[in-house]
């Protein structure tokens, strides 16, 4: 009788051990949080990668450009790129945001200008802007990236993009019937290319941009918005008809009414312009 009590008190043990030992199981719960949280941080990572490549492939190419920096011993390093053109611009003379110059460059890289900057603090426009406004930036230091809308899209536009996006004293806009894809303008300094993967881009900006051997006419000058006269998200639109009969000539003085910089006095007096038969 005893043997019988006791194989049945072994027997209830061993249930209630199984039992035990069922309940505690595979902690799928567990397991299944821990997988959701490696797959999210693997996620971000990527992610991180993918977003942060071409700040990181751009910051390659700028130090592949360092050497372009201007210094005392090389003033004007863009000397050093091939195809870099230039001429020589007086500066500070504006007209109105009525008026229209006759431009002898396509874009233009100096000459007169409108009385108020476009912003150019890494200023990406997705419109064409008013040249007059545009190459007034250039007298500040900035660089103009311009593209020819039909020709370059898709990465090549993004590559451009990554060079201005958020740069100080550079913008980038596109420019209707450019006759190359990509030109580069700084003040009296211009570049055309085909390729958005150029390095000579990145060594024009590094040569050119707030260049302070005197390159440009206003070193130090703003690139910030101007409130009420220009505004970055509605600029004033881009022109593309010829200039009229009434547009001003390179070697225009300057609109008498043309006020000077963000409310300093009015540029110098207009002269007649030339005559031409």
């Amino acid at each position: 009788m005893a043997n019988g009590t006791t194989r049945k008190k072994g027997s209830a043990v061993k249930a209630a051990r199984g039992s035990v030992v069922s309940k505690k199981g595979t902690p799928w719960g567990t397991i299944i949080a821990v997988v959701a949280i490696v797959a999210l941080a693997a996620s971000v990572i990527i992610y991180y990668m993918v977003q942060s490549a071409p700040k990181r492939e751009q910051a390659d190419r700028e130090a592949s450009a360092a050497s372009f920096a201007p210094t005392a011993q090389d003033p004007d390093p863009s000397k050093r790129i091939p195809g870099v053109v230039t001429a020589t611009y007086t500066g500070s003379v504006h007209v109105l945001p009525t008026e229209r110059v006759n431009y002898d460059k396509t874009p233009p890289f100096g000459g007169p200008h409108d009385q108020t900057w476009a912003t150019c603090t890494g200023t990406v426009y997705p419109t064409a802007v008013r040249t007059e406004n545009m190459v007034h930036s250039l007298e500040h230091g900035a660089v103009w990236i311009a593209y020819n809308p039909q020709q370059v899209t898709g990465e090549a536009l993004n590559l451009l993009s990554v060079r201005a996006k958020d740069k100080p004293y550079t913008m980038m806009s596109p420019y209707p019937g450019l006759d190359k894809p990509i030109s580069l303008q700084s003040w009296g300094h211009q570049l055309k290319l085909d390729d958005a993967n150029d390095p000579r881009i990145d060594q024009f900006i590094a040569a050119l941009r707030t260049n302070p051997n005197g390159v440009y006419p206003e070193v130090g000058a703003s690139c910030d918005a101007v409130p009420g006269q220009f505004d970055p998200d509605n600029p004033p639109p881009f022109d593309p008809s010829k200039p009229g009969p009434d547009a001003k000539p390179m070697d225009y003085k300057g609109s008498t009414s043309a006020q000077g910089e963000n409310g300093m006095p009015p540029s110098t007096p207009a002269s007649p312009a030339p005559t031409t038969k």
